[in-house]
């Protein structure tokens, strides 16, 4: 008996993404949810305290972010000292952007403490950890959110997607950015506009993809935000 011939559906084509849905997309520098209304009690208590924290603006401020922009960024930025800083600058559309720890800390609204450092002692990381109830090895390079409890799990979540440098792998956090968790959790100094200046500098070393060859544009929705400014 031949086969019934099934009704073949009709091929949809994939239209082309605009600039700005390219970097739209929930891949990297992306944005939190807080569930402002608290219909999650299980979340209840720590995505308000997210909500009233000075993280809440660098993870939570939506802007479109145009892929050319950020491209023409990367492509041309440098590392050129300002008053005997250290910044980053990129020329856009024949403007020069600039980005430094106190632009990112006034932009973003961290309120960071000029003189915090953007790490704090690994054995202050890993007794919080335990305090936390971390079933996984703390004496790794890196902790599994899951391992965390719920709460803790959502507020390393948060920083993963939103501040940190990856581009992937979003189960995982090196003890830089799980650090930035236990700062905040435990009150401690900690910088984070320099910890994401730090990873900016990082990128510029990248060579680019081997597949692609392309650049990692790094925090796209932070560099619209300073754009915008």
């Amino acid at each position: 008996m031949a086969p019934k011939e099934g009704k073949r559906k009709p091929s949809t084509k994939k239209e082309n993404k605009s600039e700005e849905e390219m970097l739209s997309e929930k891949r990297h520098n992306q944005i939190a949810f807080l569930d402002p209304e608290e219909k999650i009690a299980e979340l209840k208590e720590i995505t308000r305290w997210i909500r009233e924290s000075r993280i809440h603006k660098a993870v939570t401020f939506s802007t479109p972010v145009y892929k050319t922009l950020i491209k023409e960024f990367w492509n041309s930025a440098s590392i050129v000292q300002v008053d005997g800083n250290e910044v980053i600058q990129g020329r856009v559309n024949d403007l020069d952007v600039i980005v430094s720890p106190e632009i990112l800390n006034a932009v973003l609204e961290l309120q960071d403490d000029p003189n915090a450092p953007f790490s704090i002692p690994i054995m202050c990381t890993r007794g919080c950890l335990l305090r936390m109830k971390c079933t996984g090895n703390i004496f790794s390079n890196q902790i599994n959110k899951g391992d965390l409890q719920l709460r803790y799990k959502f507020h390393l979540h948060v920083p993963i997607q939103c501040i940190s440098n990856r581009l992937a792998v979003y189960d995982m956090a090196g003890n830089d950015l799980v650090g930035l968790m236990v700062a905040l959790v435990l009150n401690k100094p900690f910088s984070i506009s320099k910890y994401i200046f730090a990873n900016m500098k990082d990128n510029m070393t990248r060579t680019g993809s081997r597949i692609t060859g392309n650049k990692f544009w790094m925090y796209p929705r932070f560099l619209q935000m300073i754009m915008n400014v």
